[in-house]
């Protein structure tokens, strides 16, 4: 009988320790704690610092850590300061244009950082290029016939500023479309998408900011973050006496006016 007890145990105790064995060395089918309370962004997002929230275009950072970005974005808003341009007709042209353009880049989906596109591509005088580009946006003939606009027989919707930014649109969405980033897609505008297509695949390189372009489209998107910088933040680089449609008047003088 006390044989049998002994036997009886020693199989229970077996048991146990396996049992045991076999609880420890199986993966557990609920997910541990600590992965459900760690925030996602805190596993797949990086920290923004101050700078890349400071300078972005159509909210594509620039990685101003990046020694040459630095270099290369501060050389451009110091060329459009006003100690350099000692003019406000910058200001003036986007109160004019910008009211007008605002709404159609909306319309078509496309970020309202492209309303700068007119300001670096016309500059401080408005007219035709020695290539045949004309009107704030600076469209060829060709380009502008295929989106729509009439050019010829004493007809030039390139002047048009509702019709040349309708245009503008398809064409920069279309940019988009096949870039897929917003400043690959200004860079494109600038010196075409054959070209800009042809140095990624050279340089096997996808980023704007660690491409090398031509003296023109590499310095393009600067250009673009250092107008919108100046038109936002006037009073930082030195233009005082501004105006601007973004700052509504007091009702007391709109009365006064009327």
């Amino acid at each position: 009988m006390t044989k049998k007890h002994l036997i009886t145990c020693s199989v229970i105790l077996v048991l146990v320790i396996i049992s045991r064995l076999n609880i420890y060395s199986t993966d557990p089918v609920f997910t541990p704690k600590i992965i459900i309370n760690t925030p996602s962004n805190y596993i797949f997002n990086h920290t923004v610092n101050d700078a890349e929230v400071a300078y972005n275009f159509a909210n594509e950072a620039l990685p101003v850590n990046d020694k040459r970005v630095d270099f290369k974005l501060k050389k451009s808003i110091s060329k459009h300061g006003y100690k350099t341009v000692q003019s406000n007709v910058l200001h003036a042209k986007a109160d004019k244009m910008f009211p007008i353009i605002e709404p159609i880049l909306k319309a078509y989906g496309i970020p309202e950082d492209f309303k700068y596109v007119p300001l670096v591509e016309s500059g401080l005088c408005e007219g035709t290029s020695p290539k045949g580009a004309r009107g704030v946006w600076q469209f060829m003939p060709g380009t502008a016939r295929t989106y729509g606009l009439k050019v010829g027989k004493g007809k030039d919707d390139r002047l048009n500023l509702r019709k040349s930014t309708i245009a503008a649109c398809k064409y920069i969405k279309e940019l988009y479309g096949e870039f897929n980033s917003w400043t690959l897609a200004a860079a494109a505008y600038n010196n075409g998408s054959i070209k800009l297509e042809r140095a990624m695949n050279k340089q096997n390189e996808d980023n704007y900011f660690r491409m090398t372009l031509n003296r023109e489209t590499g310095s393009y998107v600067y250009k673009l973050v250092a107008m919108k910088e100046i038109i936002n933040k006037p009073a930082k680089y030195g233009y005082k006496n501004f105006y601007s449609y973004m700052q509504k008047p007091m009702p007391f003088l709109v009365a006064h006016n009327n």
